[in-house]
């Protein structure tokens, strides 16, 4: 007998994640859609990191392209929702202080999360 599927958790997406997920290239969203879809199922992305300055239980998923490298920082350790915090395509080597705020920033928006 085949296993049952699980239940896809609900993705939430925060300030203008979602458009800024839009936005990118077709393969790029595709990809993260792909990665958010595995998580959704309780998996793990397959290029992913912590990112503990965001706040705790944030990850960003890592996607390159031949446009260049894309991120989309989120949540899962809260019950109701996956949090999409922040998408964004990287400029340099390391994460730009902009952006690392603006996911932090978001992450306060979540119920029940502690800055």
């Amino acid at each position: 007998m085949p296993k049952a599927i699980p239940p896809l958790k609900p993705v939430t997406f925060l300030g203008s994640s979602q458009d800024d997920l839009r936005a990118m290239p077709e393969a790029v969203r595709h990809a993260i859609g792909v990665e958010l879809m595995i998580v959704q199922l309780g998996g793990t992305p397959t290029d992913f990191k912590p990112i503990a300055s965001v706040g705790a239980g944030a990850y960003e998923i890592r996607v390159r392209d031949l446009a260049g490298a894309f991120r989309t920082v989120y949540v899962t350790k809260f019950v109701e929702s996956i949090y999409v915090l922040h998408a964004f395509q990287k400029k340099t080597q390391k994460t730009a202080k902009a952006d690392l705020d603006l996911a932090r920033r978001r992450y306060k928006l979540i119920p029940g999360a502690k800055s």
